[in-house]
This record gives C-alpha cells, structure tokens and sequence, in this order.
C-alpha cells in the first residue's frame, strides 16, 4: 500500500526543534504521556501463568532437594550423637580405672614409706600426678615388687589410654557441631523454598488458579498417555519373553530356568508386601523429613515399604539410589524404585503398568500416579532393591 505520509521538503532539519512553541508542545505532551504512564503501569512484568507454574514447581523441587540433605545431615547427627555418648562413657570408665589404679600406686608408696622399705623419693615419684619422668631411675624400679611394677605398668597404659579416647571424643564433638550446623541451614533452606511458593500461590486470583488446575489436568492427562503406552510395551515384552522361555524348555531345560524363576518369585513376594504397606498410606501428608506412620516425605515412604517387606535400605534418595540393582524402565516390575532428576531428590515405588506411589510434594497426599507425572525427562533410573 502506498504511503500517505508527505514528503519532507528538502532542506527541513530534523535534528532539532527550532520554534519556541513546537518545543513547549512537545515537551507538554512528553509530560502528558509520563504522567499517563505512571498512573498505568504496564502489566508487562507479570509473570504469565505458565512461568508461576515453572516457579512453583522449581521451588518445590529445591524444597524437596533441601530436604534429601536435611534427612542426610539428621541421620549423620543421630550417628555421630550416639558415637559421642559411647565415646564420653568409655572415657568416663577409663578415668575411673585411671583412678583406681592411681589409689593403688598410693597404697604401695604409703606402705613402702611407713615400713622404710622406699626412701621418700620413692614415695614422691609413686604419688605424683605425672611420675613418668622417673619411670625409668632403675634404683627406683628396683626397690618395686613385682606387682608394684605391675600396678606402674597399669596406671600407665590407662592413662595413654584415656587420653586417646577424650582427643577422639573431643574430634567427635566437633563434627557433631558440624553435622548440627548443616541440620539447621538445610532446615532454613527447606522453610524458605516453601514460603517462597506459598507466596507466589497466594498471589493468584480465583480465575488463575482455575487456569492452573486446567494446565495441571492437561499434563495429568499426558502422563496418564504415557503410562498406559509402557504398559503395552511392557505387556508385550514380557509375552515374548514367556513364549522364549516355553521354546526354550522344550528344546533344551535345564536348571538354571527354574533358579531364575525362583530368584523372579522370592522378589515378587517381597515387592508385595512392599506395595501393600504403599498402599496403606495413601491419603497421608506429605511432610518434609517424615517417615511415619502419620506422614511420609518421598524417601521415608519409600524406605519404610520395603522395611515392611524384611528389607533395610537408606534414609535418602542419594543412597536409595545405590542400594539395588539398576534396570531398564522397559524392564521395571512392581516394587522397583523409580527415582527422578539428575540430582536425584524425589523416588517412588513402582505399581506397574506405568504408575507408581509416591509422597508427591509438600501441600499433597501420598497417591498413585503415573511415573511421568512431571514428564519423561524428569526420570533418573530405576533400580531394583532386593
């Protein structure tokens, strides 16, 4: 379309405005337009829904990631607390044996002084409180009994002894400290994250956060998908492997088909129980660093399953990880561990057919839900606990 637009005469400058009340005009309407604008401000710099989402769930995550390293320092704490009382209750034994012995060292220079069997040196040296400087005067070794020297060997060897237990408990003192002090930020961390979210949450209107539950039932919706496309591949994976097992024991068995199929069933029979203590806590709290019977944060819940099932593994998800046998997701059975994200902060117990239990977030209920819940990505591994 051609322009309506004059041309500009030749020779006009453009640089600057020369006559007095163009200039004033424009400056009044510069100051108009200022004035409009402040008293509008654009709505430009408010997050869209979609970024909130984003937030929300990051904020969510680290929550979750702080809390792995709070579980982490409050088991190393619990540890390291009893190690200490151990370590202060030896010592405080030892220091009585330190003391006994000392009584009887006491005893004997007492009883060699009075009779005059010890000149008084002899009595200085077996009464001091660091006497090892005339351990070694042999006119003083001589002059001892055999259970005299005895005795000096013993105070000896308890008091090398505790003092090389209160260095230990002192070293052991302060790593509790330490262990204290990493509780206490993972703990500020974990409240902070959480707060943080609760804000952006409370911020939305009534119409947001109905659009929000839309884009979460959307994403339910294609995880649900998902779940039920690895069921069909699983479903098919594992008739192909029954018809090779038949072809096989028909052609040529042997004993190792029925050790695999023994090792198969003694883990189902654990995974069982597993899954059915799972099941027994769906609709309880999520709770940062719980781990029941009232509310469970994602690896407590996971680790107290397959405590139910007669099978220890570790409070956190950093060691859950490496407690098993790693397998494919297309081979994932009932029972596995399914855990998430590269740093490995969130695990749940798989149900099969592409679903799981888990301990979901904060504000959220233990419940099943398809293990692409966050997408596929979002999968670290799978391992396969016992």
């Amino acid at each position: 379309m051609a322009s309506h637009r004059k041309s500009r005469p030749a020779g006009t400058r453009v640089a600057g405005i020369r006559t007095p009340a163009l200039a004033t005009a424009a400056l009044t309407s510069v100051a108009l337009l200022s004035q409009t604008a402040n008293a509008n401000p654009s709505t430009d710099d408010k997050p869209s829904l979609e970024e909130v989402e984003k937030k929300v769930d990051d904020l969510y995550r680290q929550a979750e990631s702080a809390t792995e390293k709070y579980n982490a320092a409050k088991e190393k704490t619990a540890k390291q607390r009893k190690r200490v009382d151990t370590l202060l209750n030896d010592v405080a034994q030892r220091t009585q044996t330190l003391n006994d012995a000392r009584e009887e060292l006491g005893r004997n220079a007492a009883a060699q002084y009075r009779t005059g069997a010890a000149a008084p040196d002899t009595a200085t040296f077996l009464l001091a409180d660091t006497p090892q400087d005339y351990f070694d005067q042999s006119q003083l070794m001589d002059r001892m009994t055999g259970r005299q020297k005895e005795a000096v060997d013993d105070y000896f060897t308890q008091q090398s002894a505790t003092m090389k237990k209160r260095q230990e408990a002192t070293r052991s003192l302060e790593t509790l400290t330490e262990s204290q002090n990493d509780l206490q930020a993972a703990k500020t961390t974990v409240q902070t994250k959480l707060a943080d979210a609760r804000e952006l949450l409370s911020k939305l209107t009534a119409e947001e956060k109905a659009r929000l539950a839309a884009i979460e039932k959307r994403k339910q919706e294609e995880a649900a998908r998902k779940a039920e496309e690895l069921a069909r591949q699983q479903a098919e994976a594992e008739r192909q492997r029954q018809e090779a097992a038949q072809q096989q024991e028909t052609t040529e068995p042997s004993d190792s088909s029925s050790s695999n199929s023994s090792s198969d069933s003694s883990y189902a029979t654990k995974a069982e129980k597993a899954l059915a203590f799972a099941r027994s806590q769906i609709g309880k709290p999520y709770v940062w660093g719980a781990t029941g019977p009232d509310s469970y944060d994602c690896s407590g819940l996971t680790q107290g399953a397959w405590k139910a099932a007669g099978v220890d593994i570790p409070r956190v998800t950093y060691d859950q990880v490496n407690a098993g046998t790693t397998v494919p997701l297309s081979s994932a059975q009932p029972g596995d561990l399914v855990f998430f994200y590269d740093d490995v902060t969130h695990v749940g117990i798989y149900i099969g057919n592409g679903m799981m239990i888990h301990a979901p977030k904060p504000g959220a209920y233990v419940r099943e839900e398809s293990i692409y819940y966050d997408g596929e990505s979002a999968i670290h591994s799978v391992v396969r606990p016992a």
